[in-house]
C-alpha cells in the first residue's frame, strides 16, 4: 500500500528505494540493456515506462521499449557474483536530470554514457512531475501523464506554434476533442491569437461558445475578384479542365476588366480618361483589385462580335454561358451577389475572416460542409493564401493560426488528387509561414495520404490510435526522436491517448488529453439529432419538406429582405462607387445566329448542325 509521502514533494530527486531494478549489461549508441533483478525484479516494468540509469554524476533517463526473457537466466554480477535475471529490458535514452539535492531539471540529449554494471531505477513521481509539469507562461496543459493521471503534461506554447503541429489518428479516437482542448488552452495563455478553423464536417460550431464566429455561405461574402487566376477558373468550370482558347480569354479581359474599374472613381473622370493599357497600368491576373463581372462579359462579347469564324465564336458563346451560369447559381451567391455592383471591400472581408479586431471573438470556424463541393478547395486556396500574404505584409503583427482538418484532402501525396493551389498554399505556410506569424496545425486520420514534404514541417505530433501500416511507417519516419520506437503503442491506444513527440513536449510520452463538458465535444452538424426525428415522422410530408430545402438552397431568392440570410457586410463609404454598366442588348448571340449565304432557312445550321456549310 502506497504511503502518503508517495505524491507529495521531496528534497531529493530520488527517494530511498528497495533496490535498483537491475544493472546495464550492454550499451550501444542510444540504447542500452539492463538485466531486470534484485528486489524489485521485473515486477511492474513494462513497456513505456520510465527509468534513470545513475552513471558517475549524471542521471540519465530513459524510457523501455522492450522487455524479453534472456535465453540464459543467469547473468555475472558486476561483482562476479551469478546473479537470476528476471528479464531484460532495452531502454531508449532520452535526456538528463540536473540537480541532485536541488531542484530537478531536464535537458534533452545524452552527454555521458552508461557504463557496465551502472543501476537503474524508475524514475520518482517528483521527477515525473518535474520533467512533464513544467509551469510557466510558456507552457499550456493539455491532459494527463498515461503512467500517473495526477500529473499534468504541458506544452511549450512557443515551439508547438512557430514549428506547428500535427493530430493525427483515426475516426471515433478523439482527435476533434483533442483539437479543442489544445485551441482552448491556446486562447487562453495567447489573447493575441487569431485561429481561423477549417472546419470539413461542420462539428466545432458548439465547442467555443461566444468566442466563435461560425462562417458559412449564408452569412460570408468573399468577392470573386480576391481568387487569383488558378482559383477563379476552377471556380467557373466547377473543377473541370479548361480549354486552353478559354484560358487565353479570360487572362487577356480580366485585367482590362481591373483598369475599367479604375475608370469608374467619377463620371467626369472617366470621360477624361483614355483608354489605358493594362500592361501600363501594372495590373496582372492575379491583382487583388476589383472589378465587375459584366464588364468582363461585355468585354468577351465584344471580342465575339469581331470574330468572322462560327467555330471561334461558339467557344466565346460557351465561356459566356459557363460564367454566366456559374454566377447566377444560388449556391455561389457568397461570391457573386454583388459581382456588377462593385466597392472595395477587401478590408471588410479580411476583418472578418481573421477576425481583426477580435470583438471576443478570436475564432473563425470554416464550416465547408454547407459550400458546394466543387468550390470547396478554391475557397481553402484562397483563404490560406490570404492568410499567409496578409501575414507578409503586415510583418506578422497580427498572429494567426491555420487549423486545418481532413488535411489530406487538400495537400494529397498524390499530385493528380485535389486542387494544386490548395496544396502550394498549404506547403507555403508550413514552409514559411513561421517568418510572418502564420502557423499551421493538420489534423488527419490518414497521414499516409498527406503530402510528406508538409507534415515534415511539423515539429510536434500527436499520434493516436492508428492500425494502418503505412501511416504508422511515415509518422517513424517523420519523427526523429530516438524514441521512434513507441510507435508500436499506436494500434493499442484508448480513446483521448495519444502519443507526444517533438520540441512542444519535454520527452516523447503516452499521455489522457483532458475530457471535454458533453456540451462542447465536436459533433457533426450537418446530421440531425436521431432522438429529435422519430421513425414515424419520417412520412412523405417529411420527404416533401426536405425537398423543398433541397430545391430552395438552388433557388436564389426574389426579396433580399426575407431574412433567409445574414446581413451582407456593408460596402464602405469611402469604397470606389462603380457606374451603372451598359445593359446587355437583346440580341447579345445574334452573331451566332448569323445566316450563311447558301442556307434558305437562317436557323437551319443551329438545328442541322451537320450539315454541310460553305
Amino acid at each position: 500500500m502506497l504511503g502518503a509521502d508517495t505524491f507529495r514533494g521531496q528534497d531529493k530527486p530520488s527517494p530511498p528505494s528497495a533496490g535498483p531494478l537491475g544493472h546495464v549489461h550492454s550499451v550501444s549508441g542510444s540504447q542500452v540493456s539492463i538485466g531486470l533483478g534484485g528486489r524489485r525484479g521485473a515486477a511492474g516494468m513494462t513497456v513505456g515506462k520510465f527509468v534513470k540509469i545513475q552513471s558517475g554524476k549524471a542521471l540519465i533517463v530513459g524510457v523501455i521499449a522492450e522487455i524479453s526473457m534472456p535465453a540464459s537466466s543467469h547473468e555475472a554480477s558486476p561483482a562476479g557474483r551469478t546473479q537470476d535475471f528476471q528479464g531484460v529490458a532495452r531502454v531508449d535514452l532520452m535526456g538528463e536530470i540536473d540537480g541532485p539535492g536541488g531542484a530537478v531539471r531536464f535537458r534533452r540529449g545524452v552527454t555521458t554514457y552508461p557504463t557496465i554494471g551502472d543501476a537503474a531505477e524508475p524514475l520518482t513521481h517528483d521527477e515525473m512531475r518535474s520533467i512533464f509539469d513544467g509551469s510557466g507562461a510558456r507552457s499550456i496543459k493539455v491532459g494527463q501523464l498515461q503512467q500517473d493521471s495526477t500529473i499534468d503534461v504541458r506544452v511549450d506554447i512557443n515551439e508547438m506554434l512557430s514549428k506547428h503541429f500535427a493530430i493525427l489518428g483515426t475516426t471515433g479516437v478523439g482527435k476533434s476533442s483533442a483539437v479543442v482542448v489544445i485551441l482552448q488552452q491556446l486562447l487562453q495563455a495567447r489573447p493575441d491569437l487569431r485561429v481561423l478553423l477549417l472546419d470539413v464536417h461542420n462539428e466545432y460550431g458548439r465547442c467555443f461558445g461566444e468566442r466563435a464566429y461560425v462562417a458559412n455561405p449564408g452569412n460570408l461574402r468573399l468577392p470573386f475578384w480576391l481568387f487569383n487566376f488558378e482559383e477563379i477558373i476552377d471556380v467557373f468550370f466547377a473543377g473541370r479542365p479548361a480549354g486552353d482558347e478559354e484560358i487565353e480569354i479570360l487572362s487577356e479581359v480580366i485585367p482590362l476588366a481591373k483598369v475599367a474599374y479604375t475608370q469608374y472613381r467619377s463620371t467626369a473622370e472617366r470621360l477624361a480618361l483614355k483608354k489605358l493599357d493594362p500592361k501600363s497600368i501594372g495590373y496582372t491576373v492575379d491583382t487583388p483589385v476589383p472589378y465587375r463581372l459584366q464588364d468582363m462579359l461585355m468585354m468577351i462579347d465584344e471580342r465575339m462580335g469581331k470574330l468572322e469564324n462560327r467555330s471561334s465564336r461558339m467557344i466565346y458563346h460557351k465561356l459566356i454561358t459557363r460564367i454566366e451560369s456559374v454566377s447566377n447559381d444560388a449556391r455561389y451567391a457568397f461570391l457573386f451577389e454583388n459581382a456588377n455592383v462593385g466597392g472595395d471591400t477587401m478590408a471588410e472581408s479580411i476583418s472578418q475572416l481573421f477576425r481583426l479586431p477580435a470583438d471576443g471573438k478570436p475564432v473563425t470556424i470554416m464550416q465547408l460542409a454547407g459550400f458546394p463541393a466543387e468550390v470547396v478547395d478554391p475557397v481553402v486556396s484562397v483563404l490560406c493564401r490570404l492568410a499567409f500574404d496578409f501575414g507578409l505584409w503586415s510583418d506578422g503583427a497580427a498572429p494567426l493560426l491555420i487549423v486545418c482538418e481532413e488535411a489530406h484532402r487538400y495537400a494529397s501525396v498524390d499530385r493528380a488528387v485535389g486542387f494544386g493551389p490548395t496544396r502550394r498554399a498549404i506547403s507555403r505556410i508550413a514552409k514559411e509561414g513561421r517568418k510572418c506569424g502564420v502557423f499551421l496545425a493538420l489534423a488527419t486520420q490518414r497521414p499516409a495520404e498527406l503530402d510528406p514534404t508538409i507534415i515534415s514541417q511539423c515539429s510536434t505530433l500527436f499520434a493516436m490510435r492508428m492500425s494502418n501500416d503505412r501511416d504508422q511507417g511515415l509518422l517513424r519516419a517523420a519523427v526523429s526522436d530516438a524514441a521512434a520506437n513507441l510507435f508500436g503503442f499506436v494500434p493499442s491506444l484508448g480513446t483521448r491517448e495519444a502519443l507526444a513527440f517533438g520540441v512542444g513536449v519535454a520527452l516523447p510520452t503516452r499521455l489522457t488529453f483532458a475530457e471535454l463538458p458533453r456540451q462542447l465535444i465536436p459533433r457533426c452538424e450537418a446530421f440531425a439529432d436521431e432522438q429529435a426525428l422519430p421513425t414515424a415522422s419520417r412520412d412523405r410530408s417529411f420527404i416533401a419538406a426536405v425537398l423543398e430545402r433541397w430545391r430552395g438552397s438552388m433557388a436564389r431568392s426574389t426579396n433580399a429582405d426575407d431574412g433567409s440570410r445574414d446581413p451582407k457586410p456593408a460596402i464602405r463609404p469611402d469604397a470606389i462607387p462603380l457606374q451603372p454598366g451598359p445593359a446587355p442588348e437583346a440580341s447579345r448571340f445574334s452573331l451566332l445566329k448569323k445566316p450563311l449565304a447558301s442556307q434558305p432557312d437562317p436557323f437551319s445550321a443551329v438545328r442541322n448542325p451537320g450539315s454541310p456549310t460553305r
